[in-house]
Parts: structure tokens; C-alpha cells; sequence
């Protein structure tokens, strides 16, 4: 076995080349396996370690990420049902904020129909009124005219004269 060295002592006591490739690469590959199997099992089992070191926390930031997603979603579903709720209240309230103001602009609508008929009629009647006191005015003027234009025909001077001795005298025994 002594013979398998690459570089090995002769047996005259010299150093040789052992050029026998199979018998070499044999050593060779169990001296590598030796190193590796010695130095390369704490590098490796140091390798593997940080990986799986590495892989667990991986593996812990993920499932601690999913918690959170899965609390976030829990919230997110609340705030969403609340928001439901909450638009149904308002949407609620509008229908019923409109059907009332729809019933006062009504009412006000009617108020205020009564309210111009009211002024209406009594524009009619204030127009009415004048209308008569005009007429009353004009028949009144007229009545007046004829009874002057009568008064002016049957009056003579001496129906005159006597009507003012006649008025002289009644103002004159009071």
C-alpha cells in the first residue's frame, strides 16, 4: 500500500513516479472522501444548519404573515359588514328624510295654492269693489248732472226767488 503515493519512495531508496492511474486515482479519491468525510462534515453539517436555521424562519415569517393577513381580512370583514350597515341606516334615513320632505314641499305647495287663490279673490273683490265704487261715483256724477240739467229747466227766476225766501226763512226761525 506504501506504493500508491503518487510521488513514493523507491524501494532502492528513491523517490519515484508511480504512473499506474487506476491505483492512484483510487488513493486519491479516498484521501479526498477522507478530507471531506473529516474537515467537510462540519462545514456541511454548518451549511446545512444555517439553511435550515434560515428555512424555519422562513417558514415562522410566513405562517406569522398569514396570521396577520388572516387577522387583517377578520378586520377588514367587520369594517365591511359595519360599512354595510352603516349605508343601509344612511340610505334608510334618506328614504325617510325624502318621503318627509316630499309630504312638507307638498303641504307648502298646497299652502301656497290656497294661499294665491285667497289673494286672487281678494284682488277680485278689491277689484270688484273698486269697479263699484267707480260706477256708484259715475251714476252718482250723473244723477247730479240731470238732476242740475232738471233743476236748470223747471227753476225759473221766480221759482228761484221764492226758494231762497223760503230757505232765508226757515234759517232765520232757528
Amino acid at each position: 500500500m506504501m506504493g500508491n503515493f503518487l510521488f513514493l519512495a523507491t524501494e532502492g531508496g528513491g523517490v519515484g513516479l508511480n504512473l499506474d492511474l487506476i491505483e492512484t486515482n483510487l488513493f486519491n479519491l479516498t484521501l479526498v472522501l477522507g478530507f471531506v468525510i473529516v474537515f467537510g462534515r462540519k462545514v456541511l453539517t454548518e451549511i446545512l444548519s444555517e439553511r435550515k436555521a434560515t428555512i424555519e424562519t422562513a417558514i415562522k415569517d410566513a405562517e406569522a404573515r398569514q396570521k396577520e393577513a388572516a387577522s387583517a381580512l377578520d378586520v377588514a370583514k367587520k369594517n365591511l359588514a359595519q360599512a354595510k350597515a352603516e349605508a343601509e341606516t344612511i340610505r334608510a334615513t334618506a328614504i325617510t328624510s325624502a318621503t318627509n320632505a316630499k309630504a312638507e314641499i307638498a303641504a307648502k305647495t298646497a299652502a301656497d295654492i290656497a294661499r294665491m287663490q285667497e289673494l286672487a279673490a281678494a284682488d277680485t273683490s278689491t277689484e270688484q269693489d273698486k269697479a263699484i265704487a267707480e260706477l256708484r261715483a259715475r251714476v252718482t256724477s250723473l244723477a247730479m248732472e240731470r238732476a242740475e240739467a232738471q233743476l236748470k229747466g223747471l227753476l225759473t227766476e221766480s221759482a228761484q226767488t221764492e226758494l231762497i225766501d223760503r230757505s232765508i226763512a226757515l234759517v232765520g226761525n232757528k
